[in-house]
């Protein structure tokens, strides 16, 4: 099968895609690699310290999936513009894409969730805030798989590392590993509201970029 690769930027989330990343290396002997914008140590949300050991410009067609771990403070790698050029060089490409968490913020601000539904743990003021995310195209529930593109909430790490494994057709997880998703959630139940004072907060940082 094709090679897999892992994209990381500042403050992501190892826990999330790490019950991925393990199955696949230590059940299946599938090795990933670990793509950034630069070599140099990137920290992640819980203080870890972390160097990818390819470039984005190692990044080539053996790869048929990407996966993206969920963020803690999305706005560095939101407005790393390298960040933004790799993923919008997938369009239309015959590749996977895995997102978890916040990080189908990127892949909406790189063009990749325009025509496809999807699901995300941002924030809902923010969702709504930011133009470039298609919120009409959200679907609030914990995993969605439309086309090439696979999101989750970052709650379904367990579910996302199946349907990613299943979907790239190296298991189909009966083997206990993984559970799939077991109780049926209404939308307001996976709305997550952040608070007006939160969310002021989050517009004033977020205008310090762009400004």
């Amino acid at each position: 099968m094709k090679k897999i690769g892992v994209m990381i930027y500042p403050y992501f989330s190892m826990q999330e895609i790490s019950c991925l990343t393990d199955g696949l290396k230590v059940y299946f002997d599938i090795d990933v690699d670990v793509f950034a914008s630069t070599q140099n140590m990137i920290k992640t949300e819980d203080n870890f310290q972390v160097v990818a050991n390819k470039t984005f410009d190692e990044f080539n067609d053996e790869y048929g999936c990407l996966i993206l771990p969920g963020i803690y403070d999305p706005l560095p790698a939101l407005f790393d513009k390298r960040n933004i050029s790799f993923l919008r060089s997938l369009k239309g490409k015959d590749i996977l894409i895995a997102s978890i968490s916040s990080s189908p913020m990127l892949l909406a601000k790189a063009g990749l969730l325009d025509d496809v539904h999807f699901t995300s743990g941002m924030w809902d003021e923010i969702a709504r805030y930011l133009d470039f995310i298609p919120y009409e195209k959200m679907i609030h529930q914990p995993i969605v798989k439309d086309k090439n593109v696979i999101t989750a909430i970052g709650f379904a790490y367990r579910e996302f590392a199946c349907e990613v494994i299943r979907t790239l057709g190296i298991d189909e997880c009966k083997n206990g590993l993984f559970n799939g998703i077991t109780k049926e959630y209404t939308e307001e139940e996976l709305i997550f509201e952040m608070g007006e004072e939160n969310f002021k907060e989050f517009v004033k940082e977020y205008m310090s970029y762009i400004q």
